[in-house]
């Protein structure tokens, strides 16, 4: 095969386009796409009012720019990828990029002299389909929570993504079963925001490839299968100062009751815009399924210690390893939307000096402190983001405007589906 550039970006739906263009274009160059890519729903609608997307302007281009250096080895014989920024004509920055709005809120962290350092853990669910063609889960009757080998993955469909991983440079960490089968983990190594996140949507393209590769479908969906456990694109966030040192570390241990200002400032952002935050971070028809009190998912507007149950986590590892997690969002979401909000809401936080509510005491199962969640569905959380102007605008007005539109229309478009239907209307992309 001739060498090519697969050259690829992460729209509002969170779904990879690009294009396979020659080897000519392996350096810093450009592609041109349809702008109203940001009106196509799902089920291929093109909803001609999405705002920012010039449908009835003549459907004008948009441009991926990418720089030369940022190109890397793909998973596919031959082809090397890329990721890029999205411009409109004018040359200005496109307003739903979410790329672009994750270099924004790095942007506005790096002017107080702090650098975002963020990790990544995605889980996925496993299905195949059966002799009549519908869409069943991975058959691994072995599989157990903390689950390896052959027991856990009959077809070894996550060996070969492991192998890949390594063989191309994309840092995998670790492979392992979760609680309930055919549930897994993967978790990629920390680094620069921007980085890290190009680095989790290429691992999540490519492991999908590669898992329908091995006949299996792999689904980021919040929660595919009802009754089991939902699958989460959890947070793990730290901060570098300018001499190099993680800015949240107070001593060798995470000591929830002896926060620094940032740490104190980043969790009060947090629980200030969480309903917000879930419009951002949880927007699936889906979410709210997996966003239930006492399901170690997010739900409760509530901070603690070394414990799963509450949104905001707090590290036990201290020094380098000091890190505030958050555990609300779902791989339904663009990955790059959603570390930009949370950053965003975080620095708000920071900056506005919002003052931190108590740590919560509860357990989560039996009982909690926190006095709210989440919304209960996509369209009250998607009322909740229109309502918080202050977040809405630190995200980026634009990308807000065009995401409250589009979901609205999904919840239209999903209203009477439920069960399998709902998850297969879903599955092929997320």
């Amino acid at each position: 095969m001739t060498e090519r550039l697969r050259a690829m970006f992460c729209d509002h739906l969170s779904i990879m386009r690009g294009k396979y263009l020659p080897a000519s274009k392996m350096k810093d160059d450009e592609s041109r796409f349809a702008q109203p890519n940001f009106s196509v729903h799902y089920d291929k609608d093109l909803l001609l009012e999405a705002p920012g997307t010039k449908c009835l302007e003549g459907i004008p281009d948009m441009a991926l720019r990418w720089k030369g250096d940022e190109i890397r080895q793909g998973w596919e014989p031959a082809t090397r990828v890329v990721l890029g920024d999205l411009y409109q004509n004018d040359g200005s920055p496109l307003p739903m990029c979410p790329r672009g709005a994750l270099k924004r809120a790095v942007a506005a962290w790096e002017r107080h002299g702090l650098t975002p350092k963020v990790g990544i853990e995605l889980e996925a669910y496993a299905f195949t389909r059966d002799t009549d063609g519908r869409i069943v889960p991975y058959d691994n009757p072995g599989g157990v929570v903390y689950g390896t080998g052959n027991f856990t993955d009959p077809r070894r469909f996550c060996d070969a993504i492991w192998n890949k991983a390594h063989e191309i440079g994309l840092p995998l960490d670790l492979i392992t079963a979760e609680y309930d089968a055919p549930q897994f983990e993967f978790t990629l190594t920390f680094g620069p925001a921007v980085e890290h996140l190009d680095t989790v949507v290429l691992f999540r393209q490519m492991a999908r490839e590669i898992a329908l590769d091995h006949g299996v479908i792999l689904s980021f969906l919040p929660k595919p299968i009802p009754g089991k456990g939902g699958s989460g694109l959890h947070v793990n966030l730290s901060f570098t100062d300018a001499d190099g040192r993680n800015a949240l570390a107070k001593g060798d241990w995470g000591n929830p009751d002896d926060l620094s200002d940032l740490a104190r400032g980043c969790i009060a952002g947090w629980m200030r815009h969480h309903k917000a935050i879930a419009g951002l971070t949880a927007p699936n028809a889906l979410s709210y399924a997996r966003l239930q009190p006492a399901s170690l998912s997010g739900y409760w507007c509530n901070w603690g210690g070394d414990n799963r149950n509450v949104t905001a986590r707090v590290s036990a590892e201290g020094g380098k390893k000091a890190r505030l997690e958050h555990r609300m969002p779902d791989a339904a979401a663009n990955p790059y939307t959603t570390v930009a909000t949370i950053l965003q809401a975080a620095l708000l936080g920071y900056e506005g000096s919002y003052d931190l509510q108590p740590r919560e005491t509860g357990d989560g199962f039996t009982g909690n402190d926190a006095e709210h969640g989440t919304a209960a569905s996509l369209a009250e959380a998607i009322d909740d983001l229109a309502a918080d102007a202050a977040l809405s605008a630190a995200v980026g007005q634009g990308l807000v405007d065009n995401h409250i539109f589009m979901k609205r229309a999904e919840v239209e478009k999903t209203a009477g589906l439920e069960g399998d239907a709902l998850r297969d209307w879903y599955i092929w992309y997320l």
